[in-house]
């Protein structure tokens, strides 16, 4: 287990510094000038002389590559560099932003893993009766709804009709109940369908049947047996879903008015706070890429077969 982790180890070093280049490249290509940008910020005359004295402060009389090295360097030691806008250290404005944003996908997350999982194997184990049928019209409707009329119906009915959720904003735990729910429910469906399909082909099996021969409870059979080999590709998909919901909160945090890193971005953007763009950019890339380096260890662990076929391929 300890190699298989070292190998997925090593194996992300080049996906994450190839994500590094194309971060770079993609910021380079954004219309607009940072140069300009912070001489209008600050209220300083854009004269000829300021603007090259400004673009050699910001490294950007350099060629491209040494741009780059310098700005993976700093980056390397946690040193984003400062915000055009609000002249702040990039990491710690984007840091108070990720935190939020963090709790709320987590708290979908959750949701997710808790209405899921034993929806899709209740609907496995009752197959074509009433509670699967319910379950799937639930599956289907969810993915199908878009978040954002997803969230407006939500503010409509549980804070303006029945006053029961704020509206707005991030303080108590009621606060999370809307923005996690609307950023969750398309994914509940996915999943609900995937771990159905998954279970369903477990059930037929033939150690499901050896299992039952032998006396073992339906219980025992379906959480301890079952599951756990359903999981897999289930576990699979919720990394990349995880890594896919912190970038996708962008539309739920300015629905709900969310201090998140999707409030940050769309603010940086629309006032070209490049160092800003570039680092969320990166950072969020960079999460991506964990959640699912641990997925990738959790399902080595669940299944001892995808150690073995690590091993093989060479």
């Amino acid at each position: 287990m300890i190699r298989f982790i070292y190998k997925r180890l090593l194996g992300a070093i080049p996906s994450i510094f190839g994500l590094s280049i194309i971060t770079f490249l993609l910021i380079q290509l954004i219309p607009g000038n940072p140069v300009l940008t912070y001489l209008r910020v600050s209220n300083i005359q854009a004269s000829e002389e300021t603007v090259q004295a400004i673009r050699a402060e910001m490294g950007l009389d350099q060629p491209l590559v040494m741009q780059y090295v310098q700005w993976l360097t700093n980056v390397l030691q946690f040193d984003f560099g400062t915000s055009l806008i609000s002249k702040r250290s990039v990491l710690d404005e984007m840091m108070l932003h990720f935190i939020p944003t963090l709790q709320l996908t987590a708290v979908a997350f959750l949701l997710i893993i808790v209405c899921s999982i034993p929806l899709g194997v209740i609907s496995a184990l009752h197959r074509g009766k009433w509670f699967d049928r319910m379950t799937q019209f639930f599956a289907f409707s969810s993915v199908s709804l878009p978040t954002f009329w997803l969230g407006f119906l939500l503010i409509y009915f549980f804070s303006l009709q029945l006053d029961l959720l704020p509206v707005l904003g991030k303080g108590s735990a009621a606060h999370f109940v809307l923005p996690a729910t609307t950023l969750a429910l398309g994914y509940i469906g996915t999943y609900l369908r995937l771990i159905r399909a998954s279970t369903i082909e477990v059930l037929e099996e033939p150690f499901v049947l050896y299992a039952q021969a032998r006396g073992l409870k339906e219980r025992t059979i379906v959480w301890r047996h079952i599951l756990k080999k359903a999981a897999s590709p289930t576990l699979t998909g919720l990394g990349m879903s995880f890594g896919n919901m912190l970038g996708g909160t962008i539309i739920v945090e300015n629905i709900f008015a969310w201090p998140g890193m999707g409030q940050l971005i769309v603010e940086s953007i629309v006032n070209q706070d490049y160092p800003m763009i570039q680092a969320c950019v990166l950072l969020l890339g960079i999460v991506f890429f964990l959640t699912n380096l641990i997925v990738d260890i959790l399902c080595g662990w669940l299944d001892p077969r995808i150690r073995l076929a690590g091993d093989r391929i060479k």
